[in-house]
């Protein structure tokens, strides 16, 4: 029986060996196993590689908090002041002059104002002065792995962040960023970087950190793909009328035509040429009380950048200030 025994547990070894995905082994973050298969599937990753990174990766429970008390839950009234400061107006200035030949080709070839890729920028890090100081991969694999209210979002990624360092050949170790996990001068996520960056200064790599020209063309580039009007209003302010029934900003495409609202007690204080053209409405908690805006495609295009309408009225709000002369 002993002997028998003996021959069993050997066979068992030899099998583990020759198979070494059938051995048992502990996994670092929870569901990661099932991460692994994921990305292998999804994205053709190397599965040892994939491993070896997560390994690597560290839990960070700042990351965790940070994501508990994000800036856009304030309101309006304490949002603003964060980013509409004389310092931030002239750096932003000052970026734009410093940058002057570069912005004006990339607002030639992409149709972004200088302004709004400034304020975009000034924003996001502060003209670059602040761009993170997370490693990338604990972010992620901190929000994939222990934050369950957004893991579906920060597991795509992650997953973008690792076919990232295949394609791009990015040191995934090495790389900084947010407590989100954004990128570089313009605070890309990697399916972002993936989808909208672009190699600008024609080097042959997309560098969102040490190339100026990618970082920026980039911004404009995403603002192109998801629909920029070139010289179309971003937003009018709009007064209620007596009586009119407050609304809940909710989804932030426009919909309902300038008439329709209107008609429901909110007028543009700048008349606008043609009354069909979409808008939304957007409700905010400003220091005098309560304002309204009505938000064309061109703000709805911000929002895509960063899903808070307070995000894009503070870029919005910024760019013309940067832009005035």
């Amino acid at each position: 029986m002993r002997n028998l025994l003996i021959v069993l547990a050997l066979s068992l070894s030899l099998n583990a060996c020759a198979n070494p995905a059938s051995a048992s082994r502990a996994e670092k973050h929870p569901g990661e196993t099932a991460f692994i298969r994921e990305a292998v599937k999804e994205f053709a990753l190397d599965p040892k590689r994939v491993r070896e990174i997560l390994d690597a990766a560290t839990y960070q429970q700042s990351i965790i908090d940070a994501m508990t008390r994000p800036a856009e839950a304030k309101p309006w009234s304490l949002y603003r002041p964060i980013f509409m400061t004389e310092a931030r107006i002239a750096g932003g200035r000052a970026f734009v002059q410093e940058n002057q030949a570069l912005l004006d080709k990339i607002e030639a070839d992409l149709g972004v104002p200088e302004e709004m890729v400034a304020a975009i920028v000034g924003v996001e890090t502060n003209y670059g002065k602040n761009m993170g100081s997370h490693r990338v991969i604990d972010a992620l694999a901190t929000l994939a792995f222990y934050y369950p209210k957004r893991a579906p979002f920060f597991r795509s990624e992650l997953k973008h962040l690792l076919k990232l360092e295949q394609d791009e050949k990015l040191p995934i170790a090495e790389l900084r960023g947010s407590y989100a996990g954004a990128m570089g001068l313009g605070q890309f996520m990697p399916s972002s970087y993936r989808a909208y960056a672009v190699d600008y200064d024609g080097d042959g790599r997309r560098d969102l950190w040490g190339s100026r020209a990618d970082a920026l063309a980039s911004v404009a580039n995403y603002f192109k793909a998801h629909g920029w009007k070139t010289g179309a209003t971003v937003v009018l302010r709009a007064d209620k009328a007596a009586g009119a029934a407050d609304r809940k900003t909710g989804d932030l495409k426009p919909s309902d035509s300038i008439a329709q609202w209107r008609e429901r007690g909110f007028v543009s204080q700048v008349s606008v040429a043609n009354p069909a053209t979409p808008a939304v409405l957007v409700g905010l908690d400003g220091a005098g009380g309560r304002e309204y805006w009505l938000g064309f495609n061109n703000f709805y295009v911000i929002t895509r950048y960063n899903r808070s309408p307070l995000y894009a009225m503070a870029v919005h709000q910024l760019a013309e200030e940067i832009g005035k002369p």
